[in-house]
């Protein structure tokens, strides 16, 4: 498992600040394989594709150009036409597979990366011209396991032409009495399966090594806990000071709710282990509002409040069960619990007229 520089573990798997972070330097998980694989393979799929064309086309200005050597005179005046029909003839032949290759490569780096700008990858940095870093990095590790990769793909490209070759030595033989057309033709089918079975392993190679192009960049990436918690307290908050916060808030609602509690018409217990007090107004209110709810030691406090300011305590254990369920501080009761209540108050406002 990796350490950082103070010797604590990288065991946590990176966040994303972590790694959007290195994204905007530039940092990602990429494999300068993929690009060559899409390169080669999709170079190789548009020739085999065009092949007609591209042969027409060929035929064509060899034709134009041999068949008129006498009448294309090099002068200065007419160099200007010769070049742009040179141009347009080899537009013609190249660009189509030029703009395929184009396009692999650019989906290729996009398909593993995305749309990327890192200018700090483009800043000038002294050690990209230090000759004595850039010889460490020549001999480094990097830049050994990539000769060695570069070898072996050599060296199976190698076998793979060799087999081919070594396959098509009788039709070779035969070739000696055939048209030059015929040759060429034969020329480009064994170099076309040459470079399509090489392209193919190249692929297989370009996935590999994107696997493990990601499974080495995560874990460059990893964090030690320590590194976890700083960036939570960073963009989170310290836990603790969160906690304090959390408590004064609920201390500060705590107060003002008791603080509502001597302007309740009514307070409904279990009898012990709850208290809701409910608020009236017939001119104001649409229903009852519960202006204080507690259990345990918050509902104790309650009714003290209540018999210090002369509220009524009227104890209903299922309806102050039901209450504690459904209702919410600062809102009316539940619409099914209105009859209930109703009639609490009414004995409550009776008690009250028959006192005065």
């Amino acid at each position: 498992m990796a350490e950082n520089e103070s010797g604590q573990e990288k065991s946590e798997d990176p966040t994303g600040r972590r790694l959007e972070e290195a994204r905007d330097k530039g940092d990602v998980a990429k494999s300068q394989e993929v690009p060559s694989a899409a390169v080669l393979l999709v170079g190789l799929l548009t020739i085999y594709a065009l092949g007609n064309y591209l042969l027409s086309k060929f035929y064509f200005v060899l034709r134009h150009y041999l068949g008129n050597l006498n009448n294309i005179k090099i002068a200065q005046d007419n160099m200007t036409t010769i070049s742009r029909d040179a141009m347009l003839y080899a537009l013609a032949i190249i660009g189509p597979v030029a703009g395929a290759i184009f396009l692999a490569a650019l989906i290729s780096n996009y398909a593993q990366v995305g749309i990327l700008f890192a200018p700090d990858k483009l800043a000038p940095k002294f050690e990209k011209i230090n000759p004595i870093a850039g010889l460490k990095n020549l001999l480094g590790k990097q830049a050994l396991a990539n000769l060695f990769k570069s070898l072996a793909k050599l060296a199976i490209i190698c076998i793979i032409a060799y087999k081919e070759i070594v396959k098509a030595i009788p039709e070779i033989l035969m070739l000696m009495n055939q048209e030059p057309i015929t040759i060429l033709l034969f020329m480009c089918r064994i170099a076309f399966w040459i470079f399509m079975k090489s392209a193919l392993f190249i692929a297989l190679l370009a996935g590999t090594d994107y696997i493990f192009q990601r499974r080495q960049f995560n874990e460059k990436m990893k964090m030690t806990k320590q590194e976890v918690k700083e960036e939570s307290k960073s963009t989170e908050g310290d836990p603790q000071v969160k906690g304090r916060i959390r408590a004064i808030q609920m201390e500060m609602a705590r107060k003002r709710m008791m603080s509502e509690v001597p302007t309740a018409d009514v307070v409904i217990t279990n009898p012990t282990h709850l208290a809701i007090a409910l608020k009236y107004e017939a001119m104001a209110m649409t229903a009852p509002r519960v202006v204080a709810m507690g259990a345990g030691v918050t509902a104790q406090k309650i009714k003290e409040i209540a018999k210090e300011h002369g509220v009524a305590i009227i104890e209903d254990k299922p309806l102050a069960q039901a209450l504690y369920k459904t209702a919410t501080i600062d809102e009316t009761i539940p619409e099914n619990l209105f009859q209930a209540v109703a009639e609490t108050l009414a004995y409550v406002y009776n008690i009250k007229n028959k006192i005065s």
